[in-house]
C-alpha cells in the first residue's frame, strides 16, 4: 500500500490515511496476541497524529499505559515502521495530557506507547473492569417512597457533585429493596455527565476472584493498580468479604489509597457497618466514617407505587385490585413483586385471557405461598442452632466440625425449601460462602434423609416449627 509521509514542519497525514495504517497494525497485532488482549489492550487505543516522525496515540490510565509498554511496544514499533516508512519512534500519552500537550516518557523504534480518545477508550477500558450495567436501573426508573428516600437522595447528591461530599457512600438494606438499583443508577449518571471520569462498578465478590487470580500469577501491582487509578469504586455486597482476610486486607488499603486521592467510594452490604460479621475493626471503622443510608422494608403505599409505575412503562391496562392484591400480598422485596407482575402479564397475553384476580393467583400460587409463610433465612438460623444446640454465629464461622458443619447444611437446606432466595444469596448469608457450597448441602442433607430416618424426622421437625 501506498504509504503517508509526514511533510517538513511537523504536518500530519490524513486522518482517513493514518487510520487505515492504524487498522492494518492493529489487524496484524489482533492476529497475534489474540482477541481477549486485543478488547482489552489495543481496542481502546486511538491514534491520534505524526509530528517529525513520531507517532501519538493516547490511552485513558497511566496502568494501561504502562502495561502496553511492557508487553506490546516492541512489537508495535516493528508494525508501524513497516507501515510507514516515516514512523521514526511511537510514544505514549495518557488521556489527560492530551489538553496539557505534556510528553509521556518515549522510546525510539522499539520502544515506544498506544493510547485512546477520551470517549471511545475510556469506556472500554471501563467495560472490561466493570460489571454491565442494567439500562433499567437508572434515577429516572426509581421509584421513590418513605423507605426508600434517604437513600436515594444520598445516591443522586453522590452522582451528581463535581466534588467528594462524603466518603464511602454505604447502602444497605436486604434482598431486592433497591441497593443495586440505586449504585448503578449512580454509575449510569457519571458515565453520561461526565464520560471522561473512571468508574468501576463490580460485586464484592468479583473483586476477591479478581485478587486472588493477580495472587496466583504474581501480578499484584497490575491489580492495586487497577483498582486505584480509579475516579469511582463502587462495590456490590461487600460482606461477601468478611471472614477473608487476605481479600480485606487489600481491600482495606485500596479504600485507604482511594480516600487519600480524594476519588469516590460507594458501597453496599445487607447489614450496617457495625452488623457484620467476620469484618475487621479498622475496615468496620472506615465504613462508617461517611455517609451510612439504610433502605427499609418496603411499604405497601411503596410497592403499590412500583406497581403502577411498571405497568405504566409496559403499556398495559391491568385492574387496580390486581395491582392491590400484588402490593398486599408480595411483600417481601422490590425484586419478586416485578417478577410476580410480569408472569401475570406474560401469561396473560400468551393465552389471550383477560387478568382476572382469579387467574393471578393460579399463576403466581409458589410466589404467594411463599410470602404467606414469610420465613427468613435468619429465622431458620436462630431455630437449626437452637435446636442442634449450637451458636448461631456458628451459621457463619469458618469452623468445619462435624457438630457445626452438619447444622449449618441443614439449615442452608432450609432456606433453599422454605425461602425464595436463589443459593448465591442464601451462601451469603452463610459468612459469604459460594453457591456450590449450597448446592453441595442440600445434595448432603437428602441423601442423609434417605439413609437416616432419625435425621430425616429431625429436618422434618424443622420444617413444621418453621412453616407453623
Amino acid at each position: 500500500m501506498e504509504k503517508d509521509k509526514t511533510a517538513a514542519g511537523g504536518k500530519t497525514p490524513s486522518d482517513t490515511s493514518l487510520n487505515t495504517q492504524w487498522k492494518a497494525v492493529c489487524g496484524l497485532l489482533r492476529a497475534e496476541i489474540g482477541e481477549a488482549a486485543y478488547q482489552s489492550w489495543l481496542k481502546p487505543m486511538t491514534v491520534h497524529e505524526i509530528v517529525d516522525g513520531e507517532l501519538r496515540i493516547f490511552v485513558p490510565t497511566r496502568f494501561m499505559r504502562d502495561w502496553i509498554i511492557a508487553h506490546y511496544l516492541d512489537r508495535l514499533c516493528e508494525l508501524w515502521a513497516d507501515e510507514n516508512a516515516e514512523v521514526k519512534s511511537v510514544n505514549v500519552y495518557i488521556q489527560s495530557e492530551r489538553e496539557t500537550e505534556t510528553a509521556p516518557s518515549r522510546k525510539k523504534t522499539s520502544s515506544g506507547d498506544a493510547g485512546s480518545s477520551r470517549n471511545g477508550g475510556s469506556n472500554n477500558f471501563r467495560i472490561d473492569i466493570s460489571a454491565p450495567l442494567d439500562h433499567r436501573y437508572t434515577f429516572e426508573q426509581f421509584v421513590v417512597g418513605k423507605p426508600n428516600e434517604f437513600a436515594y437522595a444520598a445516591a443522586r447528591r453522590i452522582a451528581e457533585a463535581s466534588k467528594v461530599v462524603f466518603n464511602p457512600l454505604f447502602l444497605y438494606g436486604g434482598v431486592g429493596l433497591g441497593k443495586t438499583h440505586l449504585m448503578q443508577a449512580i454509575a449510569w449518571h457519571i458515565r453520561e455527565r461526565t464520560p471522561e471520569r473512571t468508574v468501576i462498578y463490580l460485586s464484592a465478590e468479583k473483586f476477591m476472584y479478581r485478587f486472588i487470580r493477580a495472587l496466583r500469577e504474581k501480578n499484584t501491582v497490575d491489580f492495586k493498580e487497577q483498582f486505584r487509578s480509579v475516579d469511582v469504586l463502587m462495590i456490590d455486597d461487600v460482606q461477601f468479604i468478611s471472614g477473608k482476610e487476605s481479600t480485606q486486607e487489600e481491600f482495606f488499603h485500596t479504600f485507604n489509597s482511594l480516600v487519600d486521592q480524594d476519588r469516590q467510594i460507594v458501597l453496599s452490604a445487607d447489614k450496617s457497618p457495625s452488623d457484620l460479621e467476620g469484618m475487621e475493626e479498622r475496615l468496620i471503622s472506615r465504613l462508617n466514617y461517611g455517609l451510612v443510608a439504610d433502605i427499609h422494608a418496603t411499604t405497601y403505599e411503596l410497592r403499590l407505587g412500583i406497581l403502577y409505575s411498571k405497568a405504566e412503562k409496559m403499556s398495559v391496562e391491568i385492574p387496580q385490585k390486581i395491582l392491590e392484591f400484588l402490593a398486599h400480598k408480595i411483600t417481601a422485596n422490590v425484586r419478586e413483586l416485578e417478577g410476580g407482575l410480569n408472569r401475570v402479564v406474560a401469561h396473560a397475553q400468551l393465552v389471550g385471557r383477560d387478568i382476572t384476580l382469579e387467574t393471578t393467583q393460579d399463576v403466581l400460587h409458589d410466589l404467594l405461598r411463599a410470602n404467606d409463610r414469610r420465613v427468613t433465612i435468619e429465622e431458620i438460623q436462630k431455630r437449626v442452632s437452637a435446636h442442634f444446640n449450637i451458636r448461631v454465629s456458628d451459621m457463619h464461622s469458618a469452623r468445619r466440625a462435624r457438630s457445626v458443619a452438619r447444622p449449618r447444611q441443614v439449615a442452608m437446606y432450609l432456606a433453599k425449601q422454605l425461602t425464595a432466595r436463589s443459593l448465591p444469596e442464601i451462601g451469603r448469608k452463610f459468612g459469604g460462602r459460594d453457591h456450590t457450597t449450597v448446592m453441595h448441602a442440600v445434595k448432603k442433607v437428602d441423601e442423609l434423609r434417605e439413609q437416616d430416618s432419625s435425621f430425616a424426622e429431625d429436618v422434618e421437625l424443622l420444617r413444621r416449627m418453621l412453616e407453623g
